[in-house]
């Protein structure tokens, strides 16, 4: 097991962080963070510094970066928060980057709140 382990890739993610937001409007917080999202991406702009490879929007918003750094807003399925996480393959700088561009964006949404936790 051990030599399986230590053939798996490293990644640098974060805890799940889940900043406050009422349940009447983290949906609304959610389409808000993926309008911007979309905005960036089609006016060909840089998220933390680089171009959006990619943006998922099943169940939330996962936008990933060209070097495979991504990261994740979604409502909470049972509480009034939502849910951030992000990852990255390349250092835990470039998951710092994309945490702090996302958390730009919701810093922006008077309905979010506070997170329970960073790191």
């Amino acid at each position: 097991m051990a030599d399986l382990y230590r053939d798996l890739p490293v990644t640098y993610g974060s805890p799940t962080m889940s900043p406050h937001c009422d349940d009447e409007a983290k949906y609304a917080v959610v389409t808000r963070v993926t309008e911007r999202l979309l905005s960036i991406r089609r006016e060909k702009g840089l998220f933390a510094g680089q171009p959006i490879a990619e943006l998922m929007t099943v169940n939330g918003i996962r936008v990933v970066a060209e070097d495979g750094t991504w990261g994740l807003v979604r409502a909470s399925s049972n509480k009034p928060e939502l849910v951030v996480v992000v990852e990255s393959p390349v250092s835990s700088e470039r998951r710092r980057e994309i945490f702090d561009a996302l958390n730009g964006i919701l810093a922006g949404i008077p309905e979010v709140g506070a997170y329970n936790q960073t790191f």
